[in-house]
């Protein structure tokens, strides 16, 4: 059986009991820690037990993160530890590391921060996208970076879709029809899937018939291509705590780009619009923060609360961090045998999300980490 700490240098076995969340349908009275993975038996030769009660959820999911990223590109191994260990203290213990250019595979070696899946460096077009951030490179060039990035990833690559266009003064889309359905067949060749940073409209279309897997933030979905999307399967991480920004983003280059200023405007006036209607159309929708950018760690219960603002039944949202975001990246929540990964509230988070905000206990591989 497992040694479990509850932050005071006590060791012994960890027992979990009050709701224990197992899916949105699937309520268990208590669990048990073995080896720091879950088991719903108790130990036949339990002492020194560890107690922690409440509603309880397998840890949760941010499946747009960038740890080792900020707004100036790559940071060093401390500032990424801090950036992890506020995501875990917020109850995220999956991370979908949605691009960066730094090196994290050391946090695999750690026992106490989350875990991640890392989609490799973005990969844009020249002058298309933040500083330091990416690859950049040219159209001929995109399936061979896909296929280096589809083998240094985690299963992920992640392009960028569209960007500010210069010339044009708005956004465009960054790459032609041809390449990207190369690119992405190499990428699915490999095992790999493929997501892209889409804000505008038009880059959408040609993407999903190229057989994307993931858009992240959606924000240019229409009614011509929302049915696209549910027909094809494709899903999207909406990151409204990101586009919440998007007006402080247009006033900002109002002066020089004003159309792409008031482009940024519309889509944010719709994207409760926008989101709500991908889910009623049956669009899966996930919960990512975008965080490592410009935004802070630690917002995945923000995100939560913007989606059911934006109209998302609270058990739909719930799930998007919770069951059905690990189904979707193949990690398993808590069913037996399963990593201990958990998080304890105080109250029951299907009721109201807004209990995902204060986390009583976060267990890590069995430990009680927070």
């Amino acid at each position: 059986m497992s040694d479990v700490s509850d932050g005071n240098g006590v060791s012994g076995v960890l027992h979990v009991k009050g709701r224990v969340l197992v899916g949105p349908d699937e309520v268990r009275d208590e669990l048990w820690v073995v080896g720091g993975r879950v088991s719903y038996e108790r130990p036949p030769t339990a002492r020194d037990v560890t107690t922690v009660s409440g509603w309880v959820l397998p840890g949760l999911v941010d499946a747009h993160c960038h740890v080792g990223l900020d707004s100036h590109g790559p940071v060093d191994a401390a500032t990424a530890e801090r950036q992890a260990l506020t995501d875990r203290d917020a109850g995220t213990l999956l991370i979908r590391d949605a691009g960066s250019p730094s090196d994290t595979r050391w946090i695999d070696d750690r026992e106490d921060l989350p875990k991640v899946i890392r989609a490799g460096r973005h990969i844009a077009r020249t002058r298309r996208y933040i500083r330091n951030y990416a690859h950049e490179i040219e159209p001929a060039d995109l399936v061979a970076y896909v296929g280096r990035e589809a083998r240094r990833g985690d299963g992920w690559v992640k392009l960028v879709g569209d960007w500010i266009d210069r010339d044009a003064g708005d956004l465009a889309a960054c790459w032609p029809r041809a390449e990207v359905e190369a690119a992405i067949a190499e990428a699915h060749r490999l095992g790999a899937r493929v997501t892209a940073h889409c804000f505008s409209e038009d880059s959408l279309r040609d993407l999903v018939e190229a057989g994307i897997d993931c858009i992240e933030h959606a924000t240019g979905l229409t009614e011509e291509t929302i049915p696209l999307f549910a027909e094809r399967g494709v899903a999207i991480v909406p990151t409204l705590v990101n586009t919440a920004t998007f007006p402080k983003l247009a006033a900002s280059g109002e002066g020089k780009f004003p159309k792409w200023s008031a482009h940024m405007r519309r889509l944010h006036e719709r994207r409760y619009d926008t989101v709500r209607a991908a889910h009623d159309a049956g669009i899966a929708v996930y919960v990512g923060t975008d965080a490592g950018g410009s935004l802070p760690h630690g917002l995945v219960a923000a995100e939560v609360a913007e989606l059911v603002k934006a109209g998302i039944p609270a058990l739909d949202a719930l799930s998007a961090t919770a069951w059905a975001a690990r189904r979707w990246l193949g990690r398993p929540g808590l069913t037996e045998g399963a990593p201990a990964d958990l998080v304890v509230y105080g109250s029951d988070p299907r009721a109201d999300v807004r209990a995902l905000a204060q986390p009583l206990r976060v267990v890590v591989n069995g430990a009680v980490r927070a």
